[in-house]
């Protein structure tokens, strides 16, 4: 596997991350505070488009590392949820990076 799939999904995985995190601060200013409607709504604009790019790069990855269909929809879904990413992201990295050293993927267990 060529180490830009790796970084691809890496950055994506922090982009997201960091952007959801914006976003939940633009939320509380909109709804506790009254103010930043349109902030709020290019924010989540932003985010919903670089979560679809994420998601690319995610099961481009994943289908390269042969991951399974639990494994693969645990790291789709953690672009959704505050500050997950950021761990799976560590923990993918750690789990793929032998992969683009050369060591062949394990084949998919039915």
């Amino acid at each position: 596997m060529k180490s830009s799939v790796l970084t691809r999904y890496r950055v994506m995985a922090y982009v997201t991350a960091v952007m959801l995190l914006v976003l939940c601060g633009c939320m509380v200013a909109k709804y506790g505070f009254h103010t930043g409607e349109d902030l709020t709504f290019a924010v989540s604009q932003l985010h919903g488009v670089l979560y679809i790019i994420y998601l690319i790069f995610a099961f481009d990855l994943g289908s390269k590392a042969r991951w399974s269909m639990g494994k693969l929809a645990w790291v789709l879904i953690s672009g959704t949820i505050p500050t997950a990413a950021f761990f799976v992201e560590r923990k993918v990295v750690r789990e793929t990076l032998p992969l683009v050293n050369g060591a062949r993927p394990e084949p998919v267990k039915v």
